[in-house]
């Protein structure tokens, strides 16, 4: 046994969650897209130092971006680069899923969120979510279906 402290994960290929995501919002569909990066990122994304918490996605000439993901540079980036934590990330996707995306964005109000970030054939992708915000009575129920349904497993596990 080694004393390493490592961060465990809640997946193998997971590097980061938006748990927030599923609090805030009604989550409609996922998309999966790639994500354009750079070396000291890379080497952050590794040692787990990114938070998805406020990421969201906007289009742009027929291309889409991730804004808000704050990726911390380690202390031991290169020193010939200015990293930037909050820089616009571009997203890959295919035009049939930005055309869908936007539409959805554009016609019905939905909003496009980051719900996590894993490694996939070892490239970076972004699992996104086209969402609907809730609404605080929303909020409400959906806590007390999960504290119900914690109760109940907590009941048959015991035998009453």
């Amino acid at each position: 046994m080694s004393g390493s402290k490592t961060k465990k994960s809640s997946a193998p290929g997971s590097i980061a969650q938006n748990r927030k995501a599923r609090h805030d919002f009604h989550i409609d569909e996922h998309f999966e897209a790639g994500l354009v990066l750079e070396g000291w990122e890379v080497k952050s994304l590794r040692a787990g130092k990114v938070q998805l918490r406020d990421a969201y996605v906007l289009f742009k000439d027929n291309e889409a971006f991730l804004f808000g993901a704050l990726i911390t540079p380690l202390p031991s980036a290169s020193t010939h680069v200015q990293p930037d934590p909050q820089r616009t990330r571009k997203l890959l996707l295919n035009r049939r899923e930005i055309d869908s995306l936007r539409g959805a964005v554009e016609r019905k109000g939905l909003t496009v969120i980051a719900l996590a970030l894993y490694w996939k054939g070892g490239r970076v992708k972004v699992d996104l979510g086209l969402a609907r915000g809730k609404k605080q009575h929303d909020k409400r129920a959906s806590e007390k279906e999960r504290d119900w349904s914690r109760e109940k497993s907590r009941l048959l596990k015991s035998g009453r």
